[in-house]
């Protein structure tokens, strides 16, 4: 696949209030992941390594640490002197960015000016790492006019909007279900999808005309008995993000090994992020470490268990850390105990203090706290 027939546009800030707690301060594709990422680099990285060397990024609000992390898009390889990375801020109303025909209008001039023949369109709550040249390969075998990336399992809960879909023995989209009421096992798509770039155009101003604004009800279902829409089965690794809860299930979720294989072992599809330089991580003479994601800079006296900690977090001696998802910089005192907790940026919990959730409800400390 030659990277100049793919454009990629990522939305980074679809969904978050599904997680309002973790992404007050930033959008979904800056929220922090797995010990040193942030959501937007799976989306990303996944493109980069398809060979698409054009993306857009959307933003809405809140995206000053977005627009840090991401940078010049040099981690990406994706500092260029033509194409590149393209971070595109609000042109609208911001309210109306949870609206994807009216943000895709907003953003016309972008659409219009490319020269790419396909667009690869993908949110950041999903966490997995895909080929798109295996994507783009089945929507050139199909003659595709769209390509829908899907999911055969159960329907994640509170998932927004879910679009389910059913298909023929070649794989054409034969019926188009929104926010169905569905138990079970099922094929939802996630988010995710290839279309050639004057059909998206094409679909949009249709959309616009009409007043006719919902993607998946006025762009997919109303149109599948018109186009030829494919889908593509999607089979590994692949939370959603929609609550705090699968937040932290999804991180829990790397101290399988075979997990971590599927999302980061894949030798030519590597999940690139921005380096921040670190000391190793320095573990005290009574401290004890068991079953955890330790980043770099990290400075342990006390116990951590089933845990993911992310660059220059300090744990205090006596304390307990259990079942946690403590991110950079974070200080926990002395004799402290966390068991469910997930901790935000740069907080500090003094010495002595009890923290305890669930798993199905992890406490959550927002960024900057003293606890």
């Amino acid at each position: 696949m030659r990277g100049n027939r793919i454009l990629g546009i990522i939305f980074s800030n679809l969904h978050e209030k599904l997680i309002s707690e973790i992404t007050e301060r930033r959008t979904m594709g800056a929220v922090p992941f797995g010990g040193r990422y942030r959501l937007i680099d799976f989306p990303l990285s996944n493109m980069v390594n398809s060979g698409i060397n054009k993306v857009g990024v959307l933003t809405k609000s809140n995206y000053q640490s977005l627009v840090d992390h991401l940078g010049t898009g040099k981690a990406w390889d994706l500092s260029r002197q033509r194409d590149g990375l393209f971070v595109l801020p609000p042109f609208m109303d911001p309210s109306d960015y949870a609206n994807r025909v009216s943000t895709f209008h907003s953003i016309m001039p972008f659409l219009t000016n490319s020269s790419e023949e396909y667009v690869v369109i993908s949110d950041c709550d999903v966490v997995c790492n895909i080929d798109y040249q295996k994507v783009f390969a089945k929507h050139v075998e199909n003659n595709a006019d769209i390509t829908l990336i899907y999911k055969r399992d159960v329907l994640p809960a509170r998932l927004h909007d879910p679009m389910v879909l059913s298909f023929d023995a070649k794989g054409k989209v034969t019926d188009v279900l929104v926010n169905p009421s569905i138990s079970g096992t099922c094929s939802y798509y996630m988010n995710m999808m290839m279309i050639k770039r004057e059909l998206l155009i094409e679909l949009v101003n249709k959309c616009v005309s009409k007043n006719t604004m919902n993607f998946k009800r006025d762009m997919i279902q109303a149109e599948y008995n018109n186009l030829n829409i494919y889908g593509y089965e999607f089979k590994g690794f692949a939370p959603v993000i929609t609550s705090p809860a699968e937040y932290f299930n999804a991180n829990m979720s790397l101290m399988d090994s075979e997990v971590r294989a599927d999302l980061f072992s894949r030798g030519d599809r590597p999940i690139y992020t921005k380096v921040r330089d670190d000391m190793p991580a320095k573990y005290g003479l009574d401290s004890k470490v068991k079953n955890s994601l330790i980043g770099s800079g990290c400075v342990i006296d006390g116990e951590v268990e089933n845990c993911v900690l992310f660059k220059g977090v300090h744990i205090g001696k006596g304390t307990k850390v259990s079942n946690c998802v403590i991110m950079q910089d974070t200080k926990i005192g002395e004799n402290s105990n966390l068991n469910y907790v997930i901790v935000d940026k740069d907080v500090t919990v003094r010495d002595g203090k009890t923290l305890a959730g669930e798993a199905s409800y992890p406490v959550y400390v927002s960024k900057l706290s003293i606890v």
